[in-house]
């Protein structure tokens, strides 16, 4: 199968990558540039472990096709913390417990970011909105709600500094 060009933006940095017609994101980010924190749960864009923002907007990288991220910028868990440095919201998820296995921790936070970016200051409906879709087998999701909410406070707070 014939590759094709690829430039995009990832945490920052600009890309260029030779990907197949039927390359997804998931796997470009993966297996091409090694950002392991896309993870790879369902592969049918059910369980949200593979979301991460694409122009700002949360998408399930096991669906989008690699080439549909022509020119775009996609953030990935690994490009929220900054010079080590964790993000408020990856830092309230640890500090309250939120993390339990893991594994949809980078989807549930890619998900909360995109929220905290849209309403800074979101209901639990809002909330639960945005998690709505990103499935966690080890928690009933109330310490990832309060997460959210701790982080929506710091960053409030930071934003008034």
């Amino acid at each position: 199968m014939r590759k094709q060009l690829l430039s995009l933006t990832v945490n920052g940095d600009p890309v260029e990558l030779a990907v197949p017609p039927n390359y997804t994101l998931q796997e470009a980010l993966r297996n091409d540039l090694g950002l392991k924190g896309v993870k790879e749960g369902c592969s049918e864009g059910v369980c949200g472990a593979c979301t991460v923002l694409m122009n700002g907007a949360p998408v399930r990288a096991c669906l989008t096709l690699a080439l549909e991220a022509e020119g775009a910028d996609i953030v990935t868990i690994e490009g929220l913390s900054k010079e080590g440095w964790l993000h408020p919201i990856q830092e309230a998820f640890v500090n309250l417990g939120a993390v339990q296995c893991g594994f949809c921790t980078p989807g549930m936070i890619m998900a909360s970011k995109a929220l905290l970016d849209r309403i800074p200051n979101p209901t639990d409906d809002d909330i639960e909105a945005a998690l709505t879709g990103n499935f966690c087998r080890c928690t009933g999701y109330a310490k990832m709600r309060v997460a959210v909410r701790t982080a929506a406070r710091e960053l409030q707070e930071k934003a008034q500094d």
